[in-house]
C-alpha cells in the first residue's frame, strides 16, 4: 500500500490548509485511516482518524478546527485545517490500518508562521 500526502506548505496563523492523502488501494479496505503529526523535538501524535464506517475522532488540541473527510471514488482522505496556530507546525503523516498493521505516508511539512 502506498500513501501519498500533498497540500502542505507555509501558512500564517489563523489561516487554512487542506492536506490530501491518496492511497494506492481502495480506502474501504482499511479498518481506519488517519493523520498523525510530529513537531520538532516532540514525539509523533495522533491528529485524528476516520474509520471504515465514516466515524471520525480527533485529538483535543485540534477539535473544532480540523476535519477529516474522504472521497472513496478517489481513494483519498483529507485533513481540512482551519484557524491554524504556531503549535500546529509539524510534519503530517497519513496512516492506513488493517488490523494490527499500519501503513504510513512519507510525511508532509506544514509550517505556521507570520
Amino acid at each position: 500500500v502506498q500513501l501519498v500526502e500533498s497540500g502542505g506548505g507555509l501558512v500564517q496563523p489563523g489561516g487554512s490548509l487542506r492536506l490530501s492523502c491518496s492511497a494506492s488501494s481502495n480506502i474501504f479496505f482499511f479498518n481506519d485511516m488517519g493523520w498523525y503529526r510530529k513537531a520538532p523535538g516532540k514525539e509523533r501524535e495522533l491528529v485524528g482518524t476516520i474509520n471504515v464506517g465514516g466515524v471520525t475522532k480527533y485529538a483535543d488540541s485540534v477539535k473544532g478546527r480540523f476535519t477529516i473527510s474522504r472521497d472513496g471514488a478517489k481513494n483519498t482522505i483529507y485533513l481540512q485545517m482551519n484557524n491554524l496556530k504556531f503549535e500546529d507546525t509539524a510534519v503530517y503523516y497519513c496512516s492506513a490500518r488493517v488490523l494490527s498493521r499500519t501503513n504510513w505516508g512519507q510525511g508532509i511539512l506544514v509550517t505556521v508562521s507570520s
